[in-house]
């Protein structure tokens, strides 16, 4: 019966002194996910309800929040429940799930920004062609992709980790991410290869052609009147700051990862969260205050709000 449960599931040692404190550290991750939700959900609201604001950039930036709301669905209800249980445990199925779909959300983060990236480069390069372009068949492709790309690609990730054998049934972490791969028996150089082609796929490739896309903005607007490196400024400037701090958290990520063993549990499981914790919490928050539009509509919306 022992055995057949260690098969079946796999404990979560990366939780500190949680029997003491696990009414403490519930409270602060449900009051982070109830913000989480609050925040990303009034801006979409706001896109969706204001007709000014259908438009592509502002869609792609829904998309995005939503995007977040996800991947935080994904980590914060079990990390919720594992606070209140006994034991920390996962199934083994239900950990290769929650591995795809932390991957797939993460790689579609990144093909959002990459769409984001060209309809700034469209607008602001080629005003004149921007309707031409920016076609509502346009937007629903960009979003398609975004969603089944890293999906499609981490799913044979997923299936690939599935059909291995597993030697170890303990791992220092809080949730399934690549800290997975330290439960298989054997990691082979095919498996290593496939994860470097999703990880360029997903990642590095969108990641270079969104600097190219903001330098060439940079080069284009600084050869222009003011009005259009206003324009630049304004729209461009939260998009680079949520695309930075979002490489910046995945690195490290994947840094984390990679030495455990090095971190304290209460350090370790601090560092882990950072990349479940400020984007989605962060990204509506430079968005409201950043983008004029949504800005404005928002100070209208909390002041009909107070006059009722």
């Amino acid at each position: 019966m022992e055995l057949a449960l260690n098969v079946s599931y796999i404990t979560l040692d990366g939780f500190f002194q949680v029997n003491k404190y696990r009414y403490l550290y519930f409270m602060i991750m449900f009051t982070l996910y109830i913000l989480i939700l609050c925040c990303n959900f009034a801006i979409v609201f706001l896109i969706v309800v204001e007709k000014s604001l259908h438009e592509p950039m502002y869609i792609f930036i829904a998309a995005l929040l939503l995007n977040s709301v996800m991947l935080s669905t994904v980590i914060y209800p079990k990390l919720l429940t594992d606070f209140l249980s006994k034991r920390q445990i996962i199934s083994y199925s239900v950990c290769l799930f929650q591995f795809f779909m932390f991957y797939s959300l993460g790689g579609s983060e990144f093909l959002l920004l990459f769409a984001m990236a060209y309809d700034r480069y469209v607008s602001i390069c080629k005003p004149l062609q921007y309707p031409m372009i920016m076609t509502k068949n346009t937007i629903s492709i960009f979003l398609t992709l975004a969603w089944i790309v890293p999906s499609s690609q981490v799913a044979v990730v997923a299936v690939l980790i599935a059909n291995k054998k597993i030697c170890n049934f303990t791992f220092t972490g809080i949730f399934c991410n690549n800290t997975i791969y330290k439960l298989l028996c054997v990691y082979s150089k095919a498996q290593t290869v496939y994860d470097m082609v999703v990880l360029s796929n997903v990642a590095i490739l969108p990641a270079v052609f969104i600097f190219f896309t903001y330098t060439r903005i940079l080069v284009i607007s600084y050869q222009s009147c003011k009005e259009v490196r206003r324009k630049a400024a304004q729209t461009c400037l939260p998009h680079l700051i949520v695309l930075i701090s979002y490489l910046c958290l995945c690195a490290f990520d994947v840094i984390v990862s990679g030495l455990e063993s090095n971190f304290p549990k209460i350090v370790h499981s601090i560092l882990t969260l950072q990349i479940v914790m400020y984007p989605p919490l962060f990204n509506p928050i430079i968005y409201g205050l950043k983008m004029k539009e949504i800005s404005k509509h928002l100070k209208r919306l909390f002041c009909a709000v107070k006059k009722n």
